[in-house]
């Protein structure tokens, strides 16, 4: 089964769902798994701030939402998500397929492994490499703009970032910054699931370096452009979800072989 993580903007997926309520020990997710299928492929959705969008990111039960995942079933995760640019050839209306993320996060529950079984997973390469080949070979077949790579800065919000900031995360040689990607993405990983994000450009950050004309990113505006762009990511979803094959054997399905310390 697949599951997707609906991000701001995206709240419904399918109209013929079966809704499955999820127990989890680490309490209640952000909404009940809603089970459909897609050309005959199994797909579960969640939007990841609640139905009504009433979780802000720093708020979000990420392990109750991945665990509950699991528990219906899903072994690859795919991850949209709003992001801001932060190189000027990355212009509103992009997808990256990220490869990488640095967390500045604080104080978000982002591990299953609490102790005292000490367990230390490999994050070299956080993001499936099999599951982002698909999503941006179904992009560009269908004319969309995508680009395979990047690096997604990870912040802690609700607020958007400073000036200074923004310019210290593109001196940095970050890409595309978002509230969302951490620990979502590396709790996937702790439970040896697959996952693949789609970041869809909406905005400039807080105004690029060397570009005065653009204006710094707000919610109704990065919401507007989100909206704009949802039916070319509804259409990439429905191309690229029943190419998805089963879980292979690689470094996401084996990420814990190496990782528990006996």
């Amino acid at each position: 089964m697949i599951g997707l993580f609906g991000g701001s903007g995206f709240y419904r997926f399918l109209d013929e769902v079966e809704e499955v309520p999820v127990a989890t020990p680490y309490g209640p997710p952000s909404a009940p798994v809603r089970v459909g299928r897609i050309r005959g492929t199994e797909v579960a959705f969640m939007p990841r701030h609640g139905d009504e969008h009433a979780l802000p990111p720093h708020r979000i039960n990420y392990r109750a939402n991945v665990w509950a995942m699991r528990e219906v079933g899903v072994r690859r995760i795919i991850g949209p998500s709003a992001c801001g640019s932060l190189k000027p050839e990355l212009a509103p209306g992009t997808f990256v397929i990220c490869d990488q993320f640095v967390d500045r996060t604080q104080a978000r529950e982002s591990t299953f492994y609490d102790g005292p079984q000490t367990t230390h997973v490999s994050a070299a390469d956080p993001y499936c490499r099999d599951l982002s080949e698909i999503l941006a070979a179904s992009a560009e077949q269908l004319g969309i703009p995508v680009v395979r790579g990047g690096t997604v800065v990870v912040i802690q919000g609700p607020r958007f970032s400073t000036r200074s900031e923004s310019r210290w995360y593109a001196a940095s040689g970050f890409d595309v910054v978002n509230m969302t990607q951490c620990p979502e993405c590396w709790l996937a990983r702790e439970l040896e699931l697959c996952y693949a994000n789609i970041s869809l450009v909406t905005d400039y950050d807080a105004g690029l370096e060397g570009m005065p004309h653009v204006d710094p990113v707000s919610a109704d505006a990065a919401f507007a452009v989100f909206s704009e762009n949802l039916e070319r990511l509804r259409a990439l979803l429905f191309s690229a979800v029943p190419r998805i094959g089963p879980q292979p054997q690689d470094a996401c399905a084996t990420a814990l072989r190496s990782a528990i310390v006996r």
